[in-house]
């Protein structure tokens, strides 16, 4: 799945609000296109050419024509306003890479699970690492023309609980990236409305003030 890169744009001056942002999920789900789609800078990435002596360590089920992966991590930018800013990290997929995962999440505001539902098994590691660092995120099926499962069926294959929100995209597609980013955007402002919601409710009943007992009047003698 390839695509071209955008055009460069600078960066506002008024921009002062960088937001991390990491897409992650299994080897060959377009991590790396759905990056190089939606960024409004010539993405960085660090692709390297595919060899034989990696097909031993590989996982190369369903993804066989593929000819590159990424090393390291892919990054490009999106502009939401003149002060919000999106840096995208896209995660290298191959287990072999999978140690750098914890250090993309550090300082993430939430994450985009990519998954290819020909293969919902490679997206497992993903969920679990982003859920053991409380890190938010959506998860997004990528189209590869496979097979069409219901979104209870893929729920209930990945285990996302009903709060986690679920769409469809086509990661080759400007338009369709920037959907999932706003979802994803979406999501993290109404957690934060919740906590803090449920912050202020706490607050005030911590410092709602007691009511004295009524004293029982005593027998007229």
């Amino acid at each position: 799945m390839d695509s071209a890169t955008s055009d460069r744009a600078a960066l506002q001056a008024t921009a002062d609000n960088g937001l991390k942002i990491v897409v992650v999920g299994g080897f060959g789900v377009g991590k790396t296109t759905m990056v190089r789609s939606v960024s409004e800078i010539r993405p960085l990435n660090t692709e390297e050419t595919m060899t034989r002596a990696g097909e031993a360590v590989d996982h190369l089920d369903g993804v066989q024509s593929k000819t590159s992966t990424t090393v390291a991590f892919d990054f490009g930018r999106i502009t939401l306003d003149a002060r919000s800013v999106l840096y995208l990290f896209g995660a290298p997929g191959q287990e072999r890479f999978w140690f750098l995962w914890d250090r993309l999440f550090s300082g993430t505001l939430g994450a985009v699970v990519l998954v290819d539902t020909r293969r919902l098994a490679d997206s497992w590691y993903a969920i679990d690492r982003l859920e053991h660092h409380g890190t938010p995120f959506i998860v997004a099926c990528n189209d590869f023309g496979g097979p069409l499962h219901t979104e209870q069926q893929i729920r209930e294959a990945l285990a996302l609980s009903d709060d986690v929100p679920l769409v469809e995209c086509d990661a080759r597609d400007r338009s369709s990236s920037k959907y999932v980013l706003i979802t994803l955007v979406e999501h993290l402002y109404a957690l934060s409305r919740r906590t803090v919601s449920s912050t202020v409710s706490s607050s005030a009943a911590a410092t709602r003030p007691e009511t004295a007992p009524e004293k029982t009047p005593e027998p007229t003698p």
